[in-house]
This record gives C-alpha cells, structure tokens and sequence, in this order.
C-alpha cells in the first residue's frame, strides 16, 4: 500500500523537505506519495509545524500519525480534534546544536569572560575561576536536550545536578524529581539552565521563592521556554543582586517587545531565539524514521503524552 503523506508547514520548507524525505524513504522502501495537499481522508501522515494551517484534524479520518517538525507542541497538544498520535521532534542534530550552545554560554559565565572582554576603563584586572569541578550547575529539565547538555557538561568536569518531572538515571549527573527534588537542584546551583516544556506545570518554574534558593549572584540560562520563568520576580531578583546575570533566549512575547525592561537592563544578555533549530537532514531522518515504522507495524517513537503535555 502507497502511503500519502502531507506537508503541512511554511511553504519556504518546502524545497528544503522535500528531496530529503523523499531520499530517505526512497531508501527505506517505501512506496509512498509526498505532496502539500491532498484530499483530508486520504492522507496516511502529516508532517507538521503550526504554520502549516491546519486546526482540524476531523476530516483526515484514516490518519496514522502527526509528526511534529518543532520540538515544541504547546501549540497543537490541547487540540480535542487530534485523537491520533502525535510524535514530537527528537533531532539529534536540533541535541547536539543546543548542547553547543548551553555549553557555550555555561563556560561563559563560569570563566567571567563578560568581565574579561568588556572592559571600558582598560583595567588590567584578573580573578581567576574556580575549576569546573567546583561549580554547581543545574538543569532543570532532563529530556533529549537537557540530558545531552548535562551529559556534555559533566564531561568538562562540572558538578552537575538535574530536575525532571520523573525519575531519570544518568551516569556522574545528579538526579531529582518531584516537588522536593526541584530544592535539592537549586540549593547552591552557581549557574541555571532551564530546558523543559511549557506545560501547566512548568510555568512561572522559576519564581521569588525558586529563585531565592540560589546562592547570591546565582546566573540564569533559559533556552527553553520563555513562560518557564516569572518575569517580573527575575527582575526583582537582578535588582537585589540575588542573580547576578541573565541570557535569555526565549520570551513569552517574541520577538521581544522594543520596550520590555531586558533589553536595557545591564544584567540581561537577550539573545534571538537562536540557541538551537530543528536541522532538515537530520530532522527529515526522524520523520521517515515513524513513517517507515507505521508502515511496518512498529510502535511510533517520541510520542508526545497528552496528560503531560509533551
């Protein structure tokens, strides 16, 4: 049987996806058809982002499985029309590009390069940093991102500690979960990485009392999702010094309004929502990874858990 396959995303993606899916399964052997429209009961698979323009999934009445491009579903997991499963993506090249990054920013912060390469008044002034294996990190969220940051960081010899919903074991990496656990991360963390979804649950994460578990002059790392931190109690908290510096790569207006108080403030680094992107090679392998799979008989990966919201 042929399957038919909908590309449902920005039409610029388009000439990007296309010969990649089609190479891939070409490969993998299977017969199928891959266009931007067909008639809703007769597509097999949607390959998905939120601007493609669909909201209603009623009339694709045999529909095996959607299949994200973002990594993200806030914006389609609370549809009541989905009723059939849903993949998130799980890019390794999206892992390996966000690990770079956090990385990047973690040994920033860790060696006071701001200090170091910002210097109006031409002061020769060094203090030098502690060994990494001297540094309390925490992440607070220990999916496919958050794991492979922690599994990087603790490789440079960091003192890594982890929060997750659920229990997750990885090797030389603290672990916690639950209530309680969230504490026991944030006790004495010098630097915060934030990488989990925006769900109910995780909103507003860090907060005054969150915040106030960190030691003075704690740094904060948010890649993840801009509703994950309270705003406002962030502010105060660089005003009181209680954290003494902020990258922020992702807000719950983006882009950023002109007039919003973290461009100006001079313990914010605002970047531009770039600290990683879904790669299309790599991307389109995890797409025809689950058609290749639902075409024989294998249980999908990366299924997203409506209860949970990712």
């Amino acid at each position: 049987m042929t399957a038919n396959i909908l590309f449902s995303a920005r039409a610029a993606l388009w000439p990007i996806y296309e010969p990649l899916i089609t190479r891939y399964l070409t490969k993998a052997g299977i017969s199928f058809n891959l266009a931007t429209d067909f008639p809703a009961d007769q597509v097999d698979y949607v390959i998905y982002a939120p601007d493609g323009g669909i909201a209603d999934f009623t009339p694709f009445t045999r529909l095996k499985a959607v299949l994200s491009l973002w990594a993200g579903v806030e914006k389609i997991v609370g549809n009541k029309t989905l009723t059939m499963p849903l993949a998130r993506m799980v890019d390794h090249g999206l892992a390996d590009g966000m690990t770079e990054w956090v990385t990047g920013h973690v040994l920033r912060y860790h060696l006071g390069m701001d200090a170091q390469i910002v210097n109006p008044n031409h002061d020769w002034v060094f203090a030098p940093a502690p060994l990494a294996k001297d540094r309390k990190i925490a992440i607070l969220g220990l999916g496919a991102l958050g794991e492979a940051s922690a599994r990087a960081l603790r490789t440079l010899n960091f003192q890594v500690s982890g929060w997750s919903r659920s229990p997750k074991e990885i090797e030389g990496v603290t672990c916690h979960h639950g209530a309680d656990g969230l504490s026991l991360a944030l006790n004495g963390a010098d630097i915060v990485v934030l990488l989990l979804p925006d769900t109910p649950a995780t909103e507003n994460i860090l907060n005054a009392d969150t915040l106030a578990l960190l030691p003075h002059g704690a740094r904060i790392i948010n890649p993840g999702r801009g509703p994950l931190i309270d705003d406002d109690a962030l502010l105060a908290a660089l005003e009181s010094g209680q954290v003494g510096h902020a990258t922020l790569d992702v807000f719950r207006i983006e882009p950023l309004p002109s007039e919003h108080p973290y461009w100006a403030h001079p313990n914010v680094t605002v970047t531009p929502h770039i600290a990683s992107e879904t790669r299309p090679v790599t991307a389109a392998q995890v797409i025809c990874e689950n058609i290749r799979r639902g075409e024989n008989g294998e249980p999908f990966v990366h299924l997203v858990d409506p209860d949970l919201g990712y």
